[in-house]
């Protein structure tokens, strides 16, 4: 496990009819916060495909995930030894096809669509709200979110 406590997340979202987005939020074991799908690099793993296994594990979601990052934002992780790890956690977009009815973590997490605003409200990470808060507004312009539209 990293020492310098990064991470990497996924940032599943999907596009509705009239151009808006939904973003894909789980709750976290222990807490049972709404989070996104997130977890440690994995080694010999692309940042983005270790965000994609995460969003499959703890999600159950498949889709296109984006290389370029949409943004970062910090959290301080408590390990199970009771050690405390300030993060910084990378995310990746990622456009959802499909969400698997059984998947790897699901007897240990919830997951639900919410419109990015309502996201936000429900995170407690401040940078991670105004991530979600400026995917509010202009999904679409979204630089990474539009690159990622383009290849799916």
């Amino acid at each position: 496990m990293p020492v310098e406590g990064e991470q990497i997340a996924a940032m599943p979202l999907r596009i509705l009819k009239d151009g808006s987005v939904e973003v894909l939020m789980v709750t976290s074991r222990d807490t049972g916060r709404w989070v996104m799908p997130k977890g440690w690099e994995m080694d010999g793993k692309k940042p983005w495909r270790a965000a994609e296994i995460e969003a499959l594990e703890e999600a159950g979601a498949v889709g296109y995930i984006g290389s370029e990052m949409v943004g970062t934002y910090r959290y301080t992780k408590i390990m199970n030894d009771g050690a405390i790890v300030p993060c910084v956690v990378r995310v990746f977009p990622m456009i959802v096809e499909k969400l698997k009815r059984n998947w790897k973590e699901k007897g240990q997490r919830k997951r639900r669509w919410f419109k990015p605003k309502d996201a936000a409200k429900r995170v407690i990470e401040e940078d991670l709200s105004d991530l979600l808060k400026s995917l509010h507004k202009k999904p679409l312009k979204e630089p990474a979110v539009r690159e990622l539209l383009k290849a799916s």
